[in-house]
């Protein structure tokens, strides 16, 4: 314990601080990194580290000004450039978040981020068993946790698109068919060509990951012979 408390003792320098948030950074953004994410090991590292300094900045210039008087009017606060980092990290992770049709990715990553940055704040202020505990915590949810998630049935949400020959509603036989394939319909809008003589659907559908999309798409195409156009988003 007291070799622990030696090494941590270590880090109360401003340089050990900063060597201790870029291990902590980037042991997160190696778990990033070796699965593609757009913010990685230098992302992570960079983050970290910088928060680490202004937190260490603040610091040191509250200690430099809190000589001065109450009534001064000098106000030295650290926790305000605590607070705009939390605000301002935001920012950053939002643009690791994209938009792909109806699926979303980077919000993992982005709230990584977001952690990390709070490591940073956590080291700064000489709070180095939470920043250690909170970095194990989240390499367990990065590295393990996606494993016991494979077990969960979760839903899907995909949008069918159809494009049906002649100007009869079909709606009735769609409801038959997603029904009997375990999927329901969440909402729907259409479109009716008069030129062309057909109806375009866009049907909001919610399904099992088990539910296969191709089978589904199998038995549209069987069970309603007007069809000229099918498609999932």
């Amino acid at each position: 314990m007291s070799h622990v408390l030696s090494i941590l003792g270590g880090f109360e320098s401003s340089i050990g601080k900063l060597l201790l948030a870029t291990i902590l950074g980037g042991i997160i953004g190696w778990e990033r990194e070796r699965r593609g994410r757009p913010a990685g090991l230098r992302t992570h590292i960079l983050v970290c580290v910088g928060v680490t300094l202004m937190m260490v900045v603040s610091e040191n210039m509250f200690y430099k000004y809190k000589t001065f008087a109450s009534d001064s009017v000098i106000r030295i606060d650290p926790a305000r450039i605590a607070a705009q980092v939390v605000t301002g990290i935001g920012f950053l992770g939002a643009g690791t978040i994209m938009r792909f049709k109806a699926s979303v990715r980077g919000l993992t990553t982005a709230a990584s981020l977001w952690v990390v940055a709070g490591i940073g704040l956590a080291i700064g202020s000489n709070c180095y068993i939470p920043a250690m505990l909170t970095t194990v915590i989240v390499l367990f949810s990065l590295l393990l946790v996606p494993y016991f998630e494979k077990d969960i049935s979760r839903d899907r949400y995909q949008t069918l698109k159809l494009c049906i020959a002649g100007s009869q509603s079909c709606m009735e036989m769609i409801l038959e068919i997603l029904k009997r394939n375990s999927m329901e319909m969440q909402n729907y809008g259409f479109e009716r060509d008069l030129v062309k003589d057909e109806i375009l659907y866009d049907i909001n559908v919610k399904f099992k990951d088990s539910v296969s999309v191709s089978k589904v798409s199998e038995d549209f195409i069987r069970s309603i012979k007007e069809i000229r156009k099918l498609g999932w988003e």
